[in-house]
């Protein structure tokens, strides 16, 4: 197997981004440290030929870009998530708030029919390391507060600007 990698530029931010055959499987935080990706793949795809591509990527990155430069709201690249049966069922709930809303954690848990299961969605959702791609900074806390996010609050807001601003 092989898993490509690349950095995404955007204004003064570098993103750490990775795809297998079967999709986009990683989009770190801005300006993220190289050691999280490089644990995050050697623990997740630890026979994995690692292969430093732009060309490879760039049907993702070119989307991407185009997400964080506000010419498009929609991402229809495929995505190759890698997760716990249960962060998967998460992480497909968060595709479904659309661009420019947000919902609660407790929406979240409501759409998935667990009602009492916020604390462990709030965790799934600290788990998704495919940022941009599976929108976890459009979970906000149930008082519309902004609540942790693995890319820090800064970035959250910031990407919650942009889709505003569209």
């Amino acid at each position: 197997m092989e898993l490509y990698f690349t950095h995404l530029h955007w204004n003064t931010h570098t993103f750490p981004v990775a795809a297998t055959a079967d999709g986009l499987c990683y989009v770190g935080a801005w300006d993220e440290p190289e050691d999280l990706f490089d644990d995050w793949s050697r623990k997740h795809f630890p026979r994995a030929e690692r292969i430093a591509s732009d060309t490879a990527l760039a049907p993702y990155t070119e989307q991407l870009l185009a997400y964080l430069n506000q010419q498009s709201t929609t991402l229809s690249f495929p995505i190759a998530p890698v997760g716990t049966p249960f962060q998967l069922e998460v992480w497909h709930a968060l595709r479904a708030v659309p661009y420019g809303q947000t919902a609660t954690y407790s929406d979240i848990a409501e759409r998935l029919f667990r009602p009492n299961a916020t604390r462990a969605i709030g965790t799934a959702i600290g788990k998704n390391r495919l940022l941009l791609a599976i929108p976890c900074h459009r979970i906000i806390g149930k008082k519309g507060d902004l609540l942790g996010y693995h890319g820090g609050l800064n970035m959250k807001r910031t990407l919650l600007a942009l889709e505003q601003r569209l």
